[in-house]
């Protein structure tokens, strides 16, 4: 890569950005599902610019680019729930995701104190599986979609979020 990747807060001009991006990176997973109906696929555009103003929200740029974005927020019983994270395919195998998803955890336990954190993924999302794991994340339990697609529940306590690597 000739330029290096960052990682910063989204802002309220990133939206479309991000808008886009998850639109062509969960192409993949709904194909995977057969179901094209998944939550990023049928988020407006109006749905994911709220998100970037009231959510914890970070994006990797590459150059202008956005490449990658993940979202977080805090919930009631003191667990973040972090999803939509993305990097694009060809970016993908970089260790991008893992950089978006330590700073979401480490926003999310500084600023807004959570306690642990939240993600659901697919259940046949293998990728996605392995790089949870790798961070710290366990499987807790398992949920359903609105969408009607089989998740796995992961959850890791937010003090461990600094030494995952």
């Amino acid at each position: 890569m000739g330029m290096s990747v960052t990682i910063s807060a989204a802002t309220e001009q990133d939206a479309e950005q991000i808008f886009r991006l998850q639109y062509l990176c969960f192409q993949s997973e709904a194909a995977l599902y057969g179901n094209y109906r998944i939550d990023p696929l049928v988020q407006s555009l109006d749905s994911v610019r709220r998100e970037v103003a009231e959510d914890c929200v970070f994006v990797a740029r590459l150059g202008e680019e956005v490449v990658g974005s993940v979202r977080g927020h805090l919930g009631e019983d003191g667990a973040a729930s972090i999803g939509k994270l993305c990097v694009h395919p060809r970016l993908q195998g970089h260790g991008i995701g893992a950089r978006l998803l330590r700073a979401a955890e480490s926003a999310l336990a500084g600023e807004r104190g959570a306690t642990r954190f939240r993600l659901h993924t697919g259940h046949r999302s293998e990728g996605n599986l392995r790089l949870y794991r790798r961070v710290g994340y366990e499987a807790v339990g398992t949920s359903q979609g609105a969408d009607g697609v089989p998740m796995i529940v992961l959850e890791k306590p937010a003090g461990t979020y600094a030494a995952t690597a």
